[in-house]
């Protein structure tokens, strides 16, 4: 059944920079809709500024006087006349003031609402709302833990290892593994003051700890309607210091019976709390392939871009729509060719992963068939020290997973980057692993393998 045509934005404010900024306007522009770039002064020569329709200044370089400025960004809007904010992932896009602020100014934010953002920001919180919509969960502790003496009886009721996170955590932050009750009140210490440091929340909650995980996410959507749909997974897996570094899809842990079942609990766990907009679930899958829920990203995802090359579909354009009031028609997606991202960095994997900002003497992109790059460099182009390090997103699609790494691989050699560091040369050696060609990876692989001698 066709989809009603819905009425569309007239412009659009990205709060955002980088590839994504790009990313968005570029659709955006493909759907006759206005766009208006925002920048800090560092980003004054970003590819993003120069392609949007406007673009207005909104502070220094530092993020909380600019990308984290919601006044600043506010006033942007309105003086531009936008009547819609897409924030991109990072920064602001998981921010439930911003999103109700953005609603009592009149204009629709291209995301979650404030309380889906609340619902499923707090970890035990969503952990709870997975539970009663029946969505499997790992085995942890019933909301918050509230003292040193509550954490030692609920480990030893979930029995150990067991992993101890922060509720208001991500990137990692505030996350330790216990393997025995004796190290507990060490890592317990740490994590809450690792948390409180990030997060301004020292607040913590314990679940079990998987053995041999993959990370596996499924994205979906939701319209506001109340229907919604999967349109398949990710495998995550590849990480460092819970960071990813590759995806790709899909993914070659799993199989139909248990993408079914992933695909229909996360349709469920949509459908329950009603989610608007575009989303991804997360979880942890065993080597048994047990799934559990981790988390749930109420926004776009940096690695989306896999997911659009095996279905064909254009998940920015999906948002706007699913924003404007479009419906959704289909439960499933899936994946018809294999799909590889690879995250570049400026970064010296050599050298502990040490950030490498400057200026890019040398720039030139692979080509070819079934080559993708989402970036905002150049050559001549700086990089300010000010941000997230990743600068581009290098994608390949092909018909089989073999055949997509070795177009990957083709791609990586060709992928020429002079004047600073990059993460070429580590993604270059993963792709030589046996460990990887085999897909028999999980998310310690990188703690097992001396990629240091192969670079």
């Amino acid at each position: 059944m066709a989809r009603k045509k819905v009425k569309l934005f007239n412009k659009i404010l990205v709060a955002n920079r980088g590839e994504i900024a790009l990313r968005v306007i570029r659709t955006a522009k493909e759907m006759g809709i206005k766009t208006v770039a925002v920048y800090s002064l560092a980003d004054a020569d970003s590819l993003h500024i120069r392609f949007a329709d406007e673009a207005v200044c909104i502070g220094p370089a530092e993020s909380a006087k600019s990308y984290l400025n919601i006044p600043n960004i506010i006033a942007a809007a309105e003086i531009t006349n936008a009547d819609a904010i897409h924030p991109g992932y990072g920064f602001l896009s998981e921010n439930a003031k911003f999103s109700k602020i953005c609603r009592d100014h009149g204009i629709k934010f291209i995301g979650a609402s404030p309380e889906h953002i609340d619902k499923m920001g707090d970890k035990a919180s969503a952990k709870a709302t997975m539970r009663e919509a029946g969505v499997p969960c790992v085995p942890g502790s019933d909301g918050i833990i509230d003292s040193l003496e509550h954490a030692k009886k609920t480990a030893a009721k979930i029995g150990y290892p067991v992993m101890i996170k922060a509720t208001a955590g991500g990137g990692g932050k505030g996350m330790r593994m216990v393997a025995a009750e004796d190290l507990l009140q060490k890592e317990w210490d740490s994590a809450r003051k690792e948390a409180s440091a990030a997060f301004g929340n020292d607040g913590m909650y314990m679940e079990k700890f998987i053995e041999e995980p993959r990370h596996i996410e499924i994205q979906v959507a939701g319209d506001q309607h109340g229907n919604a749909c999967h349109l398949s997974e990710r495998d995550c897996s590849i990480q460092r210091r819970h960071q990813k570094l590759i995806e790709e899809t899909p993914s070659p842990f799993m199989t139909k019976e248990l993408r079914k079942k992933m695909g229909e609990a996360s349709i469920k766990a949509v459908e329950a709390i009603r989610y608007e907009g575009v989303g991804t679930i997360e979880y942890l899958v065993d080597k048994h392939r047990n799934f559990y829920f981790m988390e749930m990203n109420t926004r776009i995802q940096v690695e989306h871009t896999i997911t659009e090359e095996v279905i064909d579909y254009d998940l920015i354009k999906e948002q706007i729509k699913l924003a404007a009031g479009d419906k959704i028609t289909k439960k499933e997606h899936l994946p018809k060719l294999h799909a590889i991202q690879c995250r570049i960095n400026a970064e010296d994997p050599a050298n502990n992963w040490r950030p490498s900002p400057g200026k890019i003497e040398v720039y030139h992109e692979p080509g070819g068939h079934g080559i993708r790059i989402d970036t905002h460099v150049y050559a001549g182009y700086t990089i300010p020290p000010h941000y997230d390090s990743m600068i581009s997103k290098l994608i390949v699609v092909a018909q089989t997973r073999e055949e997509a790494i070795a177009k990957m691989r083709r791609a990586l050699d060709e992928y020429i980057i002079e004047g600073i560091k990059t993460t070429v040369p580590f993604h270059i050696a993963l792709l030589k692993t046996e460990a990887f060609n085999k897909g028999q990876f999980t998310t310690n692989f990188l703690e097992e393998w001396d990629y240091k001698k192969d670079l």
